[in-house]
């Protein structure tokens, strides 16, 4: 009966043991996982704040080129240089916006990649545990 008790006593602390090394293991990944969420919002924000100047940069760009424009305008004497100058600025501002597509895209391009780089490190780090 005593070496009963004494297997019962063993077994219960190797289970205790065993939950307690198990329950430390979730924590250990479960803070891990919290650095790694933190660590991507806070490159997502910068990310998408640094978009929102960019844009505001192109509005404010596009904005004072039609001011321009239209000051122009009103300083032409003749229908025929009024077209040919409208034109002439449909064509710059047609340019303006393809460069201003590809640079939008390359920067979301960049902010993707990098927002996602802690969730591939993340991934790696945990392959390379299992591994």
């Amino acid at each position: 009966m005593l070496r009963d008790l004494e297997v019962l006593r063993e077994l219960t602390e190797k289970s205790v043991a065993q939950a307690k090394e198990n329950y430390q293991k979730v924590q250990a990944a479960a803070d891990e996982m919290t650095a790694t969420l933190e660590k991507t919002y806070t490159t997502a924000a910068k990310g998408v704040t640094n978009y929102n100047l960019k844009l505001m940069e192109m509005a404010r760009a596009n904005s004072s080129a039609a001011f321009d424009f239209a000051c122009e305008l009103v300083a032409m004497r003749s229908l025929p240089e009024m077209a040919e100058h409208s034109i002439e600025q449909a064509r710059k501002q047609f340019e303006l916006v393809v460069a201003q597509n590809k640079e939008l895209w390359a920067f979301a391009e960049k902010m993707a990649a990098e927002t996602a780089e802690p969730i591939k490190q993340s991934v790696t780090k945990t392959f390379n545990k299992v591994g």
